[in-house]
């Protein structure tokens, strides 16, 4: 008899999964970190090392896995455009292969699935804020397609096998997510825009500024996640989780110039292909069947992120 809930979680060192790691933890689980170190850190999960109750394991998803489980939360993939794109026939085959593995694995222990798929689905909207019935406006062929198309075809797959097989899955669609453990080199807007203020180099802004991201905070996001895992056994997703509060780049920018007293000035560059305009979730799903909503307010999430990547430059594990 298990009295610990036995939790894997696929990318476990990455930004994403070491907080989930803790969370789970916190709450009295069983954790089982899976990794292959592609673009998760270590750092990120030695603090949790001593726990009795944690494990970690270094293994690429891309190959079948076996072990015994009571639920899975499938967040490996790299989730930066910088990362994806280095490697995109890995990326897909992460997505395809990876959710194949992690799915047969769910059936034979008949465990629980959580899917961590993403606003990229959405493409490029045509409809705004993005509600989980639009079917997304994505380019097959472009750049970004290895992950977009990459984390369709693995919704796809998940309910595919719900249907075909009774598997118990949820699906989460995580919008821009950002705080401590970010990796620095990641590319993406927040951790780009903190470390080249603190550096005092200038801010790079792509296009006019004016395109919107919506963001949560990674506390909030986990906790959506683990909401969504707990859930009633018919509802499985897809659901959005994300801040529907919406800023400009330019406005995001501005606020992490004056938070971290920087003397960077922007400059501005061309739009990279595909770039979504607009982004935000509309979460009244997530709010109605989970009862959930994120509590962190921008500032105080950017303050606490500023704080990480403050650390990061002055200890010299910037490279990491």
């Amino acid at each position: 008899m298990h009295l610990r809930k036995r939790c894997a979680v696929t990318g476990g060192a990455g930004f994403l999964g070491s907080h989930l790691c803790e969370r789970l933890l916190r709450d009295g689980g069983d954790v089982l970190c899976l990794d292959n170190f592609y673009t998760g850190s270590k750092r990120n999960i030695l603090h949790l090392l001593s726990d009795p109750y944690f494990e970690l394991y270094r293994h690429d998803i891309t190959y079948p896995l076996y072990v015994e489980v009571d639920e899975i939360y499938n967040l490996a993939c790299p989730a930066s455009p910088i990362h994806y794109q280095n490697d995109p026939v890995q990326t897909t085959k992460v997505n395809v292969h990876g959710s194949i593995n992690m799915l047969g694995l769910a059936k034979r222990l008949k465990a629980k699935i959580l899917q961590a798929s993403t606003s990229e689905v959405y493409g490029d909207p045509k409809v705004h804020p993005q509600n989980e019935s639009y079917w997304g406006h994505v380019n097959p062929i472009g750049r970004r397609s290895c992950y977009d198309e990459g984390k369709r075809c693995a919704e796809t797959l998940f309910f595919d096998y719900h249907r075909q097989h009774g598997l118990k899955i949820k699906v989460a669609r995580i919008f821009n997510t950002y705080g401590p453990r970010m990796h620095p080199n990641d590319g993406r807007v927040v951790s780009n825009f903190i470390v080249q203020a603190l550096k005092g180099e200038p801010i790079t802004i792509y296009g006019d500024g004016s395109q919107t991201r919506s963001f949560c905070y990674v506390d909030d996001l986990v906790d959506g996640l683990v909401r969504l895992m707990n859930s009633p056994p018919d509802f499985t997703g897809p659901v959005n989780l994300g801040n529907p509060g919406e800023f400009t780049i330019l406005e995001l920018a501005e606020k992490v110039k004056e938070m971290t007293g920087s003397s960077s000035q922007f400059i501005f560059k061309e739009l990279p292909s595909d770039d979504p305009v607009m982004r935000r979730p509309d979460i009244g799903l997530a709010n109605k069947v989970l009862g959930w909503e994120p509590k962190v307010p921008l500032h105080e999430g950017l303050r606490k992120t500023v704080d990480y990547f403050d650390d990061l430059l002055r200890t010299g594990n910037m490279a990491d």
